[in-house]
């Protein structure tokens, strides 16, 4: 395993070769696919399908379990971050359930 200082090393001597015209840039691109926004009847879907309660779910989430009650009764919205961990619990609930552990 290298240390700091070696990838930092290795790092400024591809930029200078680089810079001399020795070697090409390395790109990485990353597409984020944009968040999808779930209405209340399908958050509690989601929720349910998982297996957890609304306050397991609050739990889950970071938030109250009154907050959830609103997602679903359409009194508030959820975030876009929450969307987005939603999304994930949708269509992969197996991993995103491993990350959530009862006790």
């Amino acid at each position: 395993m290298n240390s700091l200082f070696e990838d930092l090393k290795e790092g400024l001597q591809e930029a200078i070769e680089f810079e001399k015209g020795r070697i090409s840039a390395k790109k990485t691109t990353y597409m984020i696919a944009p968040v999808k926004e779930f209405n209340p009847s399908e958050i509690r879907t989601i929720r349910t399908a998982a297996g957890m309660t609304q306050t397991i779910f609050a739990c889950y989430m970071g938030v109250s379990k009154k907050t959830v009650e609103a997602w679903e009764a359409g009194r508030s919205h959820p975030t876009g971050s929450a969307f987005r961990l939603m999304g994930i619990l949708s269509e992969h609930k197996e991993q995103a359930i491993s990350f959530f552990t009862v006790e």
